[in-house]
C-alpha cells in the first residue's frame, strides 16, 4: 500500500456507545471506516436511528444495514413481546 491509499476498517455500529468510541478511534487513527449495522427486527427502531446518526456525525465511508432473521432462533427478548430476562 502506498502512502496515498487510505487504510480501511469496518465496524460493527449497533448505535451505542462502545461501537461509536470504536467508529471515533479508527477515524481518529487514520482510518476509512465503512460502517455496518445489522436490522434483525428490534422491537426499538431508535438503535437504527441511532446508528445511522452515528455514522453520518462521524462521517463514515459507507454505511450498510443487513438485514437477518433471527426467528430461526427461535423467540427472543429483543424481537417478540416477551419479557426481557
Amino acid at each position: 500500500m502506498n502512502s496515498s491509499e487510505s487504510r480501511r476498517a469496518v465496524v460493527l455500529l449497533s448505535g451505542g456507545l462502545d461501537s461509536a468510541t470504536v467508529l471515533a478511534v479508527c477515524r481518529a487513527e487514520g482510518f476509512c471506516p465503512y460502517a455496518m449495522s445489522f436490522c434483525y427486527g428490534q422491537r426499538h427502531a431508535i438503535e437504527l436511528q441511532a446508528a445511522r446518526k452515528v455514522a453520518e456525525q462521524l462521517g463514515v465511508e459507507r454505511h450498510i444495514e443487513v438485514p437477518i432473521d433471527l426467528r430461526v432462533f427461535g423467540g427472543s427478548a429483543l424481537t417478540d413481546d416477551i419479557d426481557v430476562p
